[in-house]
């Protein structure tokens, strides 16, 4: 299932302010396609969920986010570790939103990848300011590789998962 319908809208300066307590969930397949989104996500996107689900999750990443995040969610997250960043969602008016989100591997019985789960918070707004002027500075392709990007990896491999989890699944051929 890869339903492109989605449009990017051409991004407003207009930020919606998400609650402190709401949650966002999202669910991504193998192929990076919406399988699931929390009833909270899909509103504040815009998108009926008939269009959400089965679109590449990357086209409700607002233009302003560095292609370097991408490139390390999926490093982080196919290597079965916990990916911590600051995201910034386009809507489909061309509002966005921020939020701190983490992302993890699904894993099957066997330890096997069978999809990837996100969920998010609001941003708290000093942090999620140092992130994006960051984010300006790092925009263009030379910096796809910048540390910066990586920089959660280290931290949520020692503070929220156990060594003795990682080597429990040996990496995948």
């Amino acid at each position: 299932m890869n339903n492109t319908n989605i449009v990017q809208a051409t991004p407003q300066d207009n930020e919606i302010m998400i609650f402190k307590e709401s949650v966002i969930i999202v669910e991504i397949d193998l192929e990076g396609n919406i399988v699931y989104a929390n009833r909270r996500y899909i509103s504040l996107l815009g998108f009926s969920e008939e269009v959400l689900m089965g679109s590449p999750y990357h086209l409700v990443w607002h233009p302003d986010m560095p292609k370097g995040a991408l490139k390390a969610m999926w490093k982080i997250i196919i290597s079965r570790k916990i990916w911590r960043a600051y995201l910034k969602h386009l809507c489909k008016d061309g509002s966005y939103f921020w939020t701190l989100s983490y992302m993890h591997a699904k894993l099957d019985d066997e330890g096997k990848i069978i999809g990837y789960s996100s969920t998010g918070k609001a941003a708290h707004e000093t942090s999620r300011k140092k992130a994006e002027q960051k984010y300006q500075e790092l925009s263009d392709y030379k910096h796809i590789d910048d540390p910066y990007f990586m920089s959660s990896e280290n931290y949520y491999e020692t503070q929220i998962l156990p060594q003795a989890y990682y080597n429990e699944f040996p990496e995948e051929k």
